[in-house]
């Protein structure tokens, strides 16, 4: 049976915040087979702020190419 993860993400607890704008979690997400980093950010007042609030950024896969690295012949 296939592993099938699309439309599927996991967060897990941040436990070195930098500061208070910083997310409570991270992790990824699959959605529509484009990969996702998700950040969360708690909030336990409830009333009418959201009790989770996410961010999705979309995971840019850079392909590496020798050739474009190149702009000068090598000298030898």
């Amino acid at each position: 049976m296939e592993n099938n993860n699309n439309n599927r993400g996991a967060l897990w607890k941040v436990a070195d915040r930098k500061s208070d704008k910083h997310p409570n979690l991270n992790g990824k997400a699959t959605i529509n087979g484009q990969d996702y980093y998700v950040s969360g950010w708690t909030n336990s007042e409830g009333g009418k702020k959201p009790i989770l609030s996410l961010a999705f950024t979309p995971v840019v896969k850079q392909e590496f190419s020798p050739e474009a690295d190149i702009s000068e012949e090598i000298p030898f």
